[in-house]
């Protein structure tokens, strides 16, 4: 038997189960594929940074399998309409009798596989779809009526009680070389013209040898310590793996393995800062299930749908300014600005951004988000989208619309003596802390830096009032809603932060 093995969110030799059981079946050879689909990436908001990062882990990925007599075949077709043909013509190539994959749950995505499936199975070729994104799968975390949990401390009781009853996480290791080379290695095809953003191939090298050694370097280095510094973005307090997370480089079974033993086994109980990276890793895991259960959230839908009345400012220039790092809070613009320059933003300034553009300037959710898939390196559609829907109150949440941030308040307290907001706001860097955090108006001449686009407590007051039950649907006329309220189709996904206003590190 011959197989394929189909490649996505899946950039690792080693725990990947589709890879896994290829090479166990297969005793005549291997052959490997992943498609670049540019236009498919555009409308997925893909930007420069992430799509130059995953093409970078693809060819890093190639060397690993070529080093086991396994090719990556590279097929390029501008959408995944034209996939289904694409794949089916290279299994015949090689004469596969199977294809492998592991699953992706966005909606555009589900479509594609389906396709996949229906027309190799009509052709008389078997399909094998294995869980891999998850460390438990869709279906093992559900309430006692048989649903899914929709607030995340309740889910997150389930999860470790469902967890700690399994064998624990199971890391697959990487295949061994087969005997001989079905065809040979295609190259690599460049970064896509036209996306938005800039890569930083310096900031986040590529490799799954280097993902291993970052993520042993932070359980060595900085794990004890996770729970008192990675709300501190002046400092490396975070894991900074969601790259290598949100491209598949790592497993989430991993990432558990290494935290596990660093705590002595335990999940509930032991070092802190390893139980609130763990608590991270199952946000991550919270929002992929209401990705699933909830289809319509990628589908430029509120998770609650009475949100979806909610009128929202036409503001351009906010919105333009909030992008560009010039709203006049220096906290908000030194994280827009980090952004813009590396790709990435600290978890914390992700909840307080999103929080500025969604209470603040009352702008649409759906316009933040797809501004950070543009230009995150870390961009994934379940933990973006989970993030700016609970920053803007129309996602999963006990009470949430009370959730409005101070912008002013959270610099002092996250960034005391200014430092971060000095390395990314440079016109402030002279300003002493006492004044770093609300700059008087003298300051800001002195410094050529904006005066406050908005003023807090009276946005505040408005957002409360529209947001108090039965305000929203009651409202029908108003402020007018955003430019771009939602897009116009569905989408499957926008990529392991992990990332998004809420959590991703």
């Amino acid at each position: 038997m011959r197989a394929m093995v189909w490649f996505r969110s899946d950039l690792r030799i080693r725990d990947n189960p589709a890879l896994h059981h290829a090479c166990r079946e297969a005793d005549e050879g291997v052959v490997a594929a992943y498609a670049v689909c540019p236009a498919q990436w555009q409308a997925h908001d893909w930007g420069a940074a992430r799509a130059d990062f995953v093409l970078r882990h693809v060819a890093a990925l190639s060397r690993e399998l070529e080093g086991r007599r396994i090719a990556l075949r590279m097929l390029t077709t501008p959408d995944f309409a034209g996939l289904p043909q694409r794949l089916l013509d290279l299994a015949g190539e090689h004469h596969c009798q199977r294809l492998f994959f592991n699953r992706e749950y966005e909606v555009n995505e589900l479509r594609r596989d389906a396709a996949v499936t229906s027309l190799f199975e009509g052709h008389g070729l078997q399909v094998r779809a294995f869980h891999d994104q998850l460390a438990l799968e869709p279906d093992a975390v559900l309430t006692g009526s048989g649903g899914p949990y929709t607030v995340y401390t309740p889910f997150r009781r389930a999860w470790e009680r469902v967890f700690e009853d399994s064998a624990g996480p199971e890391v697959l290791p990487a295949p061994r070389a087969r005997p001989h080379m079905l065809g040979k290695p295609d190259p690599v095809p460049p970064l896509p013209a036209g996306l938005p953003g800039k890569a930083r191939a310096d900031l986040w090298p590529a490799g799954e040898n280097t993902a291993g050694r970052r993520l042993q370097a932070f359980v060595e280095r900085r794990l004890t310590g996770y729970h008192a510094s990675r709300d501190l973005p002046a400092e490396e307090g975070t894991s900074r793996l969601s790259p290598y997370l949100a491209c598949g480089v790592l497993s989430v079974r991993q990432c558990l393995r290494a935290a596990l033993e660093a705590n002595r086994g335990r999940l509930t109980s032991g070092d802190k800062g390893v139980l609130t990276w763990i608590g991270e890793l199952i946000w991550r895991e919270f929002y992929r299930h209401i990705l699933i259960r909830f289809p319509r959230v990628s589908m430029h839908r509120p998770f609650r749908l009475e949100t979806d009345r909610l009128p929202w400012r036409d503001d351009e220039r906010g919105l333009s300014a909030w992008c560009e790092g010039r709203t006049g809070f220096p906290i908000v613009d030194a994280g827009m600005r980090q952004l813009a320059e590396t790709g990435w933003m600290h978890n914390r300034l992700r909840m307080i951004v999103a929080m500025f553009l969604t209470k603040d300037l009352f702008i649409d959710w759906r316009l933040g988000e797809r501004h950070f898939m543009r230009h995150l390196v870390d961009g994934d559609l379940a933990s973006n989208n989970g993030g700016w829907q609970w920053s803007a109150s129309t996602g999963t949440d006990a009470a949430p619309y009370f959730r409005i941030f101070n912008p002013v308040a959270q610099s002092r307290r996250w960034d005391p003596e200014g430092a971060f907001v000095r390395r990314f706001v440079p016109e402030l860097a002279d300003v002493p802390a006492d004044r770093i955090h609300e700059p008087d108006e003298a300051t800001r001449r002195r410094a050529g830096y904006p005066a406050p686009i908005v003023d807090h407590a009276a946005a505040r007051a408005y957002v409360l009032s529209v947001f108090r039950p039965g305000a929203a649907a009651a409202s029908s006329g108003g402020l007018p809603r955003a430019t771009e309220p939602a897009r116009k189709s569905p989408r499957g996904r926008g990529t392991p932060g992990g990332a998004g206003a809420r959590r991703s590190e």
